[in-house]
Protein backbone atom coordinates (compact mmCIF):
# COMPACT_ATOMS: atom_id res chain seq x y z
CA UNK A 1 0.00 0.00 0.00
CA UNK A 2 2.90 2.43 0.77
CA UNK A 3 4.21 1.84 -2.51
CA UNK A 4 1.43 2.59 -4.10
CA UNK A 5 0.71 5.89 -2.11
CA UNK A 6 4.51 6.47 -3.22
CA UNK A 7 3.62 5.88 -7.10
CA UNK A 8 0.69 7.83 -6.82
CA UNK A 9 2.27 10.72 -5.40
CA UNK A 10 5.18 10.49 -7.94
CA UNK A 11 3.09 10.89 -10.57
CA UNK A 12 0.89 13.63 -8.89
CA UNK A 13 4.29 15.37 -8.74
CA UNK A 14 5.27 14.78 -12.20
CA UNK A 15 1.98 15.97 -13.86
CA UNK A 16 2.36 19.03 -11.62
CA UNK A 17 5.30 19.88 -13.12
CA UNK A 18 7.83 18.32 -11.21
CA UNK A 19 11.13 16.20 -12.10
CA UNK A 20 11.41 12.10 -11.09
CA UNK A 21 14.75 13.27 -9.75
CA UNK A 22 13.69 16.07 -7.77
CA UNK A 23 10.69 13.85 -6.37
CA UNK A 24 10.83 13.44 -2.36
CA UNK A 25 8.41 11.17 -0.75
CA UNK A 26 7.10 12.45 2.53
CA UNK A 27 4.83 10.25 4.22
CA UNK A 28 1.37 11.67 6.67
CA UNK A 29 2.01 11.92 10.12
CA UNK A 30 -0.04 8.71 10.54
CA UNK A 31 1.82 6.79 8.07
CA UNK A 32 5.03 7.78 10.27
CA UNK A 33 4.23 7.17 13.65
CA UNK A 34 2.62 3.68 12.56
CA UNK A 35 6.52 2.84 10.50
CA UNK A 36 8.03 3.61 13.42
CA UNK A 37 5.92 1.64 16.40
CA UNK A 38 6.11 -1.38 13.50
CA UNK A 39 9.60 -1.06 13.22
CA UNK A 40 10.38 -0.92 16.96
CA UNK A 41 7.92 -4.11 17.44
CA UNK A 42 9.61 -5.72 14.60
CA UNK A 43 13.43 -5.11 16.04
CA UNK A 44 12.70 -6.23 19.19
CA UNK A 45 10.69 -9.89 18.36
CA UNK A 46 13.62 -10.30 16.31
CA UNK A 47 16.20 -9.66 18.69
CA UNK A 48 14.17 -11.48 21.37
CA UNK A 49 14.01 -14.95 18.26
CA UNK A 50 17.50 -14.70 17.71
CA UNK A 51 18.24 -14.53 21.79
CA UNK A 52 16.34 -17.47 22.24
CA UNK A 53 17.65 -18.95 19.18
CA UNK A 54 21.55 -18.63 20.30
CA UNK A 55 20.09 -19.63 24.14
CA UNK A 56 18.78 -23.07 22.62
CA UNK A 57 21.77 -23.59 20.30
CA UNK A 58 23.46 -23.37 23.49
CA UNK A 59 21.35 -25.78 25.51
CA UNK A 60 21.58 -28.11 22.53
CA UNK A 61 25.28 -28.34 23.05
CA UNK A 62 24.59 -28.55 27.54
CA UNK A 63 22.24 -31.10 26.63
CA UNK A 64 25.18 -32.95 24.43
CA UNK A 65 27.53 -32.54 27.69
CA UNK A 66 25.12 -34.08 29.90
CA UNK A 67 24.26 -36.91 27.74
CA UNK A 68 28.15 -37.89 27.80
CA UNK A 69 28.49 -37.26 31.14
CA UNK A 70 24.84 -39.94 31.58
CA UNK A 71 26.75 -42.41 29.32
CA UNK A 72 29.86 -42.24 30.82
CA UNK A 73 28.39 -42.49 34.47
CA UNK A 74 26.09 -45.27 33.51
CA UNK A 75 29.02 -47.76 31.71
CA UNK A 76 30.95 -46.68 34.70
CA UNK A 77 31.64 -48.68 37.84
CA UNK A 78 31.39 -45.67 39.87
CA UNK A 79 27.24 -45.75 38.80
CA UNK A 80 26.70 -48.54 41.02
CA UNK A 81 28.26 -46.70 43.96
CA UNK A 82 27.28 -43.43 43.72
CA UNK A 83 23.92 -42.49 43.25
CA UNK A 84 23.71 -39.42 43.98
CA UNK A 85 26.02 -38.03 41.07
CA UNK A 86 23.00 -39.38 39.08
CA UNK A 87 20.32 -37.26 40.74
CA UNK A 88 23.30 -34.55 40.03
CA UNK A 89 23.40 -35.07 36.05
CA UNK A 90 19.43 -35.35 36.17
CA UNK A 91 19.11 -32.02 37.45
CA UNK A 92 21.63 -30.83 35.07
CA UNK A 93 19.46 -31.84 32.45
CA UNK A 94 16.28 -30.65 33.70
CA UNK A 95 18.33 -27.13 34.08
CA UNK A 96 19.23 -27.19 30.54
CA UNK A 97 15.98 -25.77 29.36
CA UNK A 98 14.89 -25.95 25.59
CA UNK A 99 16.79 -27.02 22.64
CA UNK A 100 16.10 -26.64 18.64
CA UNK A 101 13.00 -28.66 17.39
CA UNK A 102 14.73 -30.26 15.01
CA UNK A 103 17.19 -31.86 17.93
CA UNK A 104 14.21 -32.13 20.81
CA UNK A 105 13.14 -35.62 20.00
CA UNK A 106 16.61 -37.22 19.50
CA UNK A 107 18.00 -35.79 22.42
CA UNK A 108 15.15 -37.34 24.65
CA UNK A 109 15.08 -40.53 23.30
CA UNK A 110 18.71 -40.93 23.99
CA UNK A 111 18.21 -39.39 27.29
CA UNK A 112 15.23 -41.99 27.90
CA UNK A 113 17.65 -44.92 26.86
CA UNK A 114 20.11 -44.11 29.23
CA UNK A 115 17.95 -43.64 32.68
CA UNK A 116 16.02 -47.10 31.54
CA UNK A 117 19.87 -48.51 30.95
CA UNK A 118 20.64 -46.83 34.26
CA UNK A 119 17.70 -48.45 36.40
CA UNK A 120 17.37 -51.89 34.78
CA UNK A 121 20.89 -53.27 34.17
CA UNK A 122 21.98 -52.51 38.16
CA UNK A 123 19.19 -54.28 40.15
CA UNK A 124 21.09 -52.65 43.25
CA UNK A 125 19.66 -49.46 42.85
CA UNK A 126 16.04 -51.08 42.58
CA UNK A 127 15.17 -50.27 45.97
CA UNK A 128 16.21 -46.90 45.02
CA UNK A 129 14.76 -46.46 42.22
CA UNK A 130 11.39 -47.53 43.47
CA UNK A 131 11.86 -44.39 46.02
CA UNK A 132 12.51 -42.47 43.31
CA UNK A 133 9.68 -43.65 41.38
CA UNK A 134 7.25 -43.02 44.60
CA UNK A 135 9.01 -38.99 45.15
CA UNK A 136 8.57 -38.44 41.81
CA UNK A 137 4.82 -39.60 42.24
CA UNK A 138 3.85 -37.44 44.98
CA UNK A 139 5.11 -34.69 43.36
CA UNK A 140 2.82 -35.57 40.66
CA UNK A 141 -0.14 -35.18 42.58
CA UNK A 142 0.81 -32.20 43.88
CA UNK A 143 1.04 -30.99 40.27
CA UNK A 144 -2.21 -32.96 39.66
CA UNK A 145 -3.99 -30.58 42.34
CA UNK A 146 -2.26 -27.32 41.07
CA UNK A 147 -3.96 -27.95 37.23
CA UNK A 148 -7.79 -28.83 38.74
CA UNK A 149 -7.09 -25.97 40.49
CA UNK A 150 -6.51 -23.70 37.35
CA UNK A 151 -9.69 -24.90 36.27
CA UNK A 152 -11.40 -22.36 38.81
CA UNK A 153 -9.00 -19.60 37.46
CA UNK A 154 -10.51 -16.58 36.24
CA UNK A 155 -8.64 -14.98 34.18
CA UNK A 156 -7.90 -17.74 31.44
CA UNK A 157 -4.49 -16.26 30.14
CA UNK A 158 -2.73 -16.51 33.40
CA UNK A 159 -4.29 -20.27 33.55
CA UNK A 160 -3.17 -21.50 30.14
CA UNK A 161 0.15 -19.95 30.98
CA UNK A 162 0.45 -21.67 34.35
CA UNK A 163 -1.09 -25.29 32.73
CA UNK A 164 1.68 -25.19 30.16
CA UNK A 165 4.27 -24.48 33.06
CA UNK A 166 2.81 -27.72 34.91
CA UNK A 167 3.23 -29.71 31.80
CA UNK A 168 6.72 -28.44 31.20
CA UNK A 169 6.85 -29.65 35.42
CA UNK A 170 5.35 -33.02 34.80
CA UNK A 171 7.22 -33.87 32.02
CA UNK A 172 10.89 -33.53 33.48
CA UNK A 173 9.89 -35.02 36.95
CA UNK A 174 10.71 -38.77 35.52
CA UNK A 175 8.90 -42.46 35.49
CA UNK A 176 6.57 -43.61 39.15
CA UNK A 177 5.42 -46.48 39.83
CA UNK A 178 4.15 -48.65 36.88
CA UNK A 179 0.32 -49.16 38.60
CA UNK A 180 -0.76 -45.31 39.02
CA UNK A 181 1.17 -44.04 36.17
CA UNK A 182 -2.02 -44.41 33.48
CA UNK A 183 -4.19 -42.91 36.27
CA UNK A 184 -2.32 -40.51 37.40
CA UNK A 185 -1.84 -39.20 33.50
CA UNK A 186 -5.75 -39.83 33.03
CA UNK A 187 -6.38 -37.48 36.25
CA UNK A 188 -3.71 -34.76 35.00
CA UNK A 189 -5.24 -35.00 31.46
CA UNK A 190 -9.10 -34.37 32.71
CA UNK A 191 -7.93 -31.25 34.62
CA UNK A 192 -5.76 -30.36 31.51
CA UNK A 193 -8.74 -30.98 29.26
CA UNK A 194 -11.25 -28.17 31.33
CA UNK A 195 -9.11 -26.11 30.80
CA UNK A 196 -8.32 -26.20 27.37
CA UNK A 197 -12.60 -26.61 26.89
CA UNK A 198 -12.45 -23.31 28.46
CA UNK A 199 -9.88 -21.61 25.84
CA UNK A 200 -12.61 -23.48 23.56
CA UNK A 201 -15.40 -21.38 24.37
CA UNK A 202 -13.26 -18.32 25.02
CA UNK A 203 -12.49 -18.36 21.16
CA UNK A 204 -15.95 -19.60 20.38
CA UNK A 205 -16.85 -16.03 21.61
CA UNK A 206 -14.32 -13.89 20.68
CA UNK A 207 -14.99 -14.95 17.13
CA UNK A 208 -18.50 -14.38 17.53
CA UNK A 209 -17.48 -10.69 18.97
CA UNK A 210 -14.75 -10.31 15.65
CA UNK A 211 -17.89 -11.43 13.41
CA UNK A 212 -19.88 -8.44 14.75
CA UNK A 213 -17.19 -5.92 14.46
CA UNK A 214 -16.51 -6.62 10.78
CA UNK A 215 -20.40 -6.03 10.27
CA UNK A 216 -20.08 -2.75 11.95
CA UNK A 217 -16.88 -1.42 11.07
CA UNK A 218 -18.63 -2.39 6.82
CA UNK A 219 -21.46 -0.34 8.09
CA UNK A 220 -19.17 2.73 9.10
CA UNK A 221 -17.30 2.00 5.91
CA UNK A 222 -20.12 2.75 3.85
CA UNK A 223 -20.79 6.21 5.80
CA UNK A 224 -17.08 7.63 5.29
CA UNK A 225 -17.58 6.53 1.46
CA UNK A 226 -20.00 9.63 1.44
CA UNK A 227 -17.77 11.60 2.82
CA UNK A 228 -15.39 11.07 -0.51
CA UNK A 229 -18.20 13.21 -2.34
CA UNK A 230 -18.48 16.14 -0.38
CA UNK A 231 -17.56 19.49 -1.90
CA UNK A 232 -18.01 22.51 -0.72
CA UNK A 233 -16.56 26.47 -1.27
CA UNK A 234 -16.61 27.22 2.24
CA UNK A 235 -14.21 26.61 5.34
CA UNK A 236 -17.03 26.54 7.98
CA UNK A 237 -18.56 23.55 6.14
CA UNK A 238 -15.09 21.80 5.66
CA UNK A 239 -14.37 21.91 8.99
CA UNK A 240 -18.15 20.58 10.35
CA UNK A 241 -17.11 17.49 7.94
CA UNK A 242 -14.00 17.56 9.17
CA UNK A 243 -15.66 17.05 13.12
CA UNK A 244 -17.85 14.43 11.72
CA UNK A 245 -14.96 12.40 10.02
CA UNK A 246 -13.25 11.96 13.45
CA UNK A 247 -16.40 11.09 15.35
CA UNK A 248 -16.47 8.28 12.98
CA UNK A 249 -12.55 8.05 13.53
CA UNK A 250 -13.01 7.66 17.16
CA UNK A 251 -16.35 5.20 16.92
CA UNK A 252 -13.77 3.09 14.75
CA UNK A 253 -11.26 2.98 17.06
CA UNK A 254 -13.72 1.91 19.80
CA UNK A 255 -15.36 -0.89 17.96
CA UNK A 256 -12.16 -3.28 18.47
CA UNK A 257 -10.64 -6.07 16.62
CA UNK A 258 -11.29 -8.08 13.03
CA UNK A 259 -10.74 -11.73 12.06
CA UNK A 260 -7.98 -11.67 11.15
CA UNK A 261 -8.23 -12.74 7.76
CA UNK A 262 -10.70 -9.38 6.72
CA UNK A 263 -8.65 -7.09 9.33
CA UNK A 264 -6.00 -5.69 6.48
CA UNK A 265 -8.63 -5.40 3.23
CA UNK A 266 -11.03 -3.61 5.88
CA UNK A 267 -8.56 -0.98 7.52
CA UNK A 268 -7.40 -0.94 4.30
CA UNK A 269 -11.09 0.38 2.60
CA UNK A 270 -11.52 2.40 5.73
CA UNK A 271 -8.28 4.42 6.21
CA UNK A 272 -8.23 4.85 2.35
CA UNK A 273 -11.70 6.82 2.32
CA UNK A 274 -10.09 8.65 5.10
CA UNK A 275 -7.66 9.62 3.73
CA UNK A 276 -9.34 10.35 -0.06
CA UNK A 277 -11.60 13.16 2.25
CA UNK A 278 -8.26 14.72 4.01
CA UNK A 279 -6.60 15.14 0.11
CA UNK A 280 -9.87 16.86 -0.91
CA UNK A 281 -9.75 19.23 1.97
CA UNK A 282 -6.05 20.19 0.95
CA UNK A 283 -7.24 20.78 -2.93
CA UNK A 284 -9.76 22.94 -1.26
CA UNK A 285 -7.23 24.93 0.58
CA UNK A 286 -5.03 24.83 -2.16
CA UNK A 287 -7.35 26.18 -4.67
CA UNK A 288 -8.72 28.56 -1.67
CA UNK A 289 -5.05 29.96 -1.89
CA UNK A 290 -5.11 30.25 -5.76
CA UNK A 291 -8.53 32.15 -5.09
CA UNK A 292 -6.48 35.20 -3.10
CA UNK A 293 -3.90 35.20 -5.48
CA UNK A 294 -6.38 36.02 -7.99
CA UNK A 295 -8.23 38.58 -6.08
CA UNK A 296 -4.86 40.16 -5.05
CA UNK A 297 -4.33 40.57 -9.37
CA UNK A 298 -7.79 42.52 -9.12
CA UNK A 299 -7.30 44.12 -6.30
CA UNK A 300 -3.61 45.78 -7.69
CA UNK A 301 -5.69 46.81 -11.05
CA UNK A 302 -8.14 48.92 -8.70
CA UNK A 303 -4.92 50.14 -7.27
CA UNK A 304 -3.79 51.32 -10.57
CA UNK A 305 -6.75 52.97 -11.75
CA UNK A 306 -6.69 54.75 -8.38
CA UNK A 307 -3.74 56.18 -8.92
CA UNK A 308 -4.60 57.20 -12.41
CA UNK A 309 -8.01 59.25 -10.72
CA UNK A 310 -6.54 60.79 -7.80
CA UNK A 311 -5.32 64.09 -9.36
CA UNK A 312 -8.25 64.64 -11.10
CA UNK A 313 -10.46 68.27 -10.87
CA UNK A 314 -13.54 66.40 -11.95
CA UNK A 315 -15.01 66.03 -8.23
CA UNK A 316 -18.41 64.91 -8.73
CA UNK A 317 -17.48 62.34 -11.28
CA UNK A 318 -13.93 61.31 -10.28
CA UNK A 319 -15.75 61.04 -6.32
CA UNK A 320 -18.30 58.45 -7.87
CA UNK A 321 -16.02 56.41 -9.91
CA UNK A 322 -13.41 56.27 -6.73
CA UNK A 323 -16.94 54.85 -4.84
CA UNK A 324 -17.42 52.34 -7.56
CA UNK A 325 -13.69 51.26 -7.01
CA UNK A 326 -14.14 50.69 -3.21
CA UNK A 327 -17.40 48.83 -3.93
CA UNK A 328 -15.40 46.82 -6.38
CA UNK A 329 -12.78 46.10 -3.73
CA UNK A 330 -15.37 45.28 -0.97
CA UNK A 331 -16.58 42.52 -3.82
CA UNK A 332 -13.67 40.99 -4.69
CA UNK A 333 -12.82 38.70 -1.67
CA UNK A 334 -9.57 38.56 0.42
CA UNK A 335 -6.17 38.56 -0.77
CA UNK A 336 -3.30 36.71 0.52
CA UNK A 337 -2.54 37.79 4.26
CA UNK A 338 0.95 38.80 4.06
CA UNK A 339 -0.35 41.21 0.88
CA UNK A 340 -3.59 42.87 2.55
CA UNK A 341 -2.63 45.40 4.50
CA UNK A 342 0.38 46.66 2.44
CA UNK A 343 -2.27 46.54 -0.57
CA UNK A 344 -4.93 48.31 0.98
CA UNK A 345 -2.79 50.75 2.17
CA UNK A 346 -1.86 51.94 -0.93
CA UNK A 347 -5.23 52.11 -2.64
CA UNK A 348 -6.48 54.05 0.93
CA UNK A 349 -3.59 56.34 0.20
CA UNK A 350 -4.97 57.10 -3.36
CA UNK A 351 -8.72 57.61 -2.27
CA UNK A 352 -7.62 59.84 0.69
CA UNK A 353 -5.37 62.05 -1.72
CA UNK A 354 -8.32 62.96 -3.88
CA UNK A 355 -10.95 63.44 -1.09
CA UNK A 356 -8.52 66.13 0.78
CA UNK A 357 -7.77 67.90 -2.26
CA UNK A 358 -12.13 67.96 -2.84
CA UNK A 359 -12.31 69.20 0.52
CA UNK A 360 -10.06 71.91 -0.33
CA UNK A 361 -10.94 72.52 -3.94
CA UNK A 362 -15.01 72.90 -2.55
CA UNK A 363 -15.54 76.31 -0.41
CA UNK A 364 -18.80 75.74 1.85
CA UNK A 365 -20.17 78.72 3.25
CA UNK A 366 -19.28 79.24 7.42
CA UNK A 367 -22.69 80.80 8.18
CA UNK A 368 -24.74 78.06 6.79
CA UNK A 369 -22.51 75.58 9.29
CA UNK A 370 -22.98 78.15 12.11
CA UNK A 371 -26.74 77.98 11.65
CA UNK A 372 -26.50 74.05 11.57
CA UNK A 373 -24.69 73.96 15.07
CA UNK A 374 -27.56 75.95 15.89
CA UNK A 375 -30.18 73.37 14.97
CA UNK A 376 -28.43 70.41 16.35
CA UNK A 377 -28.20 71.83 19.45
CA UNK A 378 -31.51 72.48 19.42
CA UNK A 379 -32.39 68.82 18.51
CA UNK A 380 -29.89 67.40 21.68
CA UNK A 381 -32.00 69.61 24.06
CA UNK A 382 -35.15 68.77 22.82
CA UNK A 383 -34.04 65.07 23.20
CA UNK A 384 -32.68 65.52 26.36
CA UNK A 385 -36.32 66.83 27.70
CA UNK A 386 -37.66 63.59 26.49
CA UNK A 387 -36.40 61.74 29.21
CA UNK A 388 -38.74 62.66 31.95
CA UNK A 389 -41.79 60.29 29.94
CA UNK A 390 -39.48 58.31 27.44
CA UNK A 391 -41.68 55.59 27.36
CA UNK A 392 -44.37 57.73 25.18
CA UNK A 393 -41.60 59.75 23.50
CA UNK A 394 -40.09 56.85 21.20
CA UNK A 395 -41.76 58.33 17.77
CA UNK A 396 -40.66 61.82 18.84
CA UNK A 397 -37.39 60.55 19.92
CA UNK A 398 -36.82 58.92 16.74
CA UNK A 399 -38.18 62.14 14.95
CA UNK A 400 -35.31 64.25 16.36
CA UNK A 401 -32.75 61.85 15.57
CA UNK A 402 -34.07 61.79 11.89
CA UNK A 403 -33.69 66.08 11.94
CA UNK A 404 -30.60 65.43 13.21
CA UNK A 405 -28.77 63.64 10.59
CA UNK A 406 -30.27 65.92 7.72
CA UNK A 407 -29.21 69.62 9.91
CA UNK A 408 -25.90 69.66 7.61
CA UNK A 409 -22.70 70.46 8.32
CA UNK A 410 -21.43 72.27 10.96
CA UNK A 411 -17.82 74.11 11.89
CA UNK A 412 -14.75 71.97 11.74
CA UNK A 413 -14.10 72.92 14.91
CA UNK A 414 -17.27 71.76 16.49
CA UNK A 415 -17.53 68.65 14.55
CA UNK A 416 -15.59 66.47 17.71
CA UNK A 417 -18.26 68.08 20.45
CA UNK A 418 -21.25 67.85 18.79
CA UNK A 419 -20.82 64.10 17.87
CA UNK A 420 -20.27 63.37 21.49
CA UNK A 421 -22.68 65.33 22.72
CA UNK A 422 -25.32 63.80 20.57
CA UNK A 423 -23.72 60.42 21.38
CA UNK A 424 -24.28 61.60 25.05
CA UNK A 425 -27.95 62.46 24.37
CA UNK A 426 -28.84 59.26 22.76
CA UNK A 427 -27.38 57.18 25.44
CA UNK A 428 -29.13 58.84 28.62
CA UNK A 429 -32.31 58.26 26.97
CA UNK A 430 -31.81 54.49 25.83
CA UNK A 431 -30.85 54.05 30.24
CA UNK A 432 -34.13 55.55 31.01
CA UNK A 433 -36.24 54.05 28.42
CA UNK A 434 -38.07 50.25 29.12
CA UNK A 435 -40.10 49.57 26.30
CA UNK A 436 -36.80 48.73 24.08
CA UNK A 437 -34.78 45.69 24.72
CA UNK A 438 -30.65 45.07 24.89
CA UNK A 439 -30.56 44.77 21.26
CA UNK A 440 -32.62 47.29 20.20
CA UNK A 441 -31.05 49.82 21.89
CA UNK A 442 -27.56 48.72 20.84
CA UNK A 443 -28.47 48.98 17.20
CA UNK A 444 -29.94 52.50 18.16
CA UNK A 445 -26.91 53.60 20.05
CA UNK A 446 -24.54 52.16 16.97
CA UNK A 447 -26.66 53.95 14.59
CA UNK A 448 -26.27 56.91 16.37
CA UNK A 449 -23.21 56.63 16.81
CA UNK A 450 -22.54 56.01 12.68
CA UNK A 451 -24.74 58.66 11.93
CA UNK A 452 -22.33 61.09 13.17
CA UNK A 453 -19.93 60.12 10.85
CA UNK A 454 -22.50 60.20 8.22
CA UNK A 455 -23.22 63.90 9.21
CA UNK A 456 -19.80 65.28 8.73
CA UNK A 457 -17.84 67.50 5.96
CA UNK A 458 -15.48 63.94 5.77
CA UNK A 459 -18.28 61.87 5.90
CA UNK A 460 -17.60 59.15 3.14
CA UNK A 461 -14.09 59.14 4.08
CA UNK A 462 -15.00 58.22 7.45
CA UNK A 463 -17.88 55.75 6.52
CA UNK A 464 -15.00 54.23 3.90
CA UNK A 465 -12.71 53.83 7.16
CA UNK A 466 -14.87 52.95 9.46
CA UNK A 467 -16.81 50.17 6.95
CA UNK A 468 -13.14 49.22 6.33
CA UNK A 469 -12.04 48.28 9.54
CA UNK A 470 -15.01 46.51 10.58
CA UNK A 471 -14.62 44.40 7.47
CA UNK A 472 -11.25 43.89 8.68
CA UNK A 473 -12.27 42.65 11.93
CA UNK A 474 -14.58 40.66 10.15
CA UNK A 475 -11.67 38.94 8.33
CA UNK A 476 -9.95 38.79 11.25
CA UNK A 477 -11.63 36.64 13.45
CA UNK A 478 -13.51 34.39 10.52
CA UNK A 479 -9.46 33.20 9.71
CA UNK A 480 -8.45 32.79 13.70
CA UNK A 481 -11.85 30.39 13.46
CA UNK A 482 -10.91 28.99 10.79
CA UNK A 483 -7.60 28.40 11.95
CA UNK A 484 -8.63 26.81 15.26
CA UNK A 485 -11.30 24.23 14.06
CA UNK A 486 -8.79 23.50 11.57
CA UNK A 487 -5.84 23.02 14.90
CA UNK A 488 -8.81 20.91 16.76
CA UNK A 489 -8.09 18.22 13.67
CA UNK A 490 -4.65 17.25 14.81
CA UNK A 491 -5.66 17.28 18.94
CA UNK A 492 -5.19 14.02 20.31
CA UNK A 493 -7.76 12.77 22.09
CA UNK A 494 -6.59 12.25 25.84
CA UNK A 495 -7.41 13.61 29.11
CA UNK A 496 -4.78 15.80 28.78
CA UNK A 497 -5.85 17.49 25.88
CA UNK A 498 -9.53 17.89 26.60
CA UNK A 499 -9.41 21.23 28.31
CA UNK A 500 -7.35 22.52 26.26
CA UNK A 501 -9.93 21.43 23.45
CA UNK A 502 -12.58 23.04 25.09
CA UNK A 503 -10.63 26.17 25.85
CA UNK A 504 -10.27 26.40 22.17
CA UNK A 505 -13.78 25.73 21.20
CA UNK A 506 -14.89 28.77 23.89
CA UNK A 507 -12.48 30.73 21.56
CA UNK A 508 -14.63 29.77 18.33
CA UNK A 509 -17.85 30.81 20.10
CA UNK A 510 -16.96 33.82 21.40
CA UNK A 511 -15.51 34.78 18.08
CA UNK A 512 -18.64 33.65 16.23
CA UNK A 513 -20.83 35.78 18.69
CA UNK A 514 -18.76 39.10 17.81
CA UNK A 515 -18.74 38.55 13.95
CA UNK A 516 -22.18 38.39 13.78
CA UNK A 517 -22.55 41.21 16.02
CA UNK A 518 -19.63 43.43 13.04
CA UNK A 519 -22.10 41.85 10.62
CA UNK A 520 -24.94 43.46 11.65
CA UNK A 521 -22.41 46.52 12.32
CA UNK A 522 -21.87 46.30 8.67
CA UNK A 523 -25.56 46.41 7.36
CA UNK A 524 -26.62 49.20 9.31
CA UNK A 525 -23.01 51.58 7.59
CA UNK A 526 -24.15 50.21 3.85
CA UNK A 527 -27.49 52.35 4.28
CA UNK A 528 -25.76 55.48 5.54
Amino acid sequence: MRGQDREDALKKFIKEGGLEDDFEYRPDEYSLRFDANYKLIKDKKTKKFKEQDVQRGKNFILAEEVLNELRNFVDSEESSASFNSFKTIQQKWKDIGDVPSQNSRTLWANYNALIHRFYDQRSIYFELKELDRRKNYEAKLILCDKAEALVDEENLREAIKGLNDLHHEFKHLGPVPQEVQEELWQRFKAASDKVYERRKAFVHVLKAELHENLIKKQELIEKIKLFIEFQSDRIKEWNEKTKELVELQKTWEKIGGLPKDKAKLINKEFWSSFKKFFSNKHQFFKKLDADRYEHLVKKQALVEQAKGLKDSEEWEKTANELKKLQNLWREIGPVPEKMRKRLYEEFKSCCDHFFDKRREGQKSSQDDYKENLKKKKSIIEEIGKLKKDADNSLDKFNELRKQFLVAGFVPKKNIGSIKEDFQKAIEEFLSVITVLNVKQKTEISLEAEFAGLAGTEHSENELYHKEQSVRRQINKLEDDIALWQNNLEFFAHSKSTDKLREEVNKKIDDASVHVDSLKRQLKMLRKL
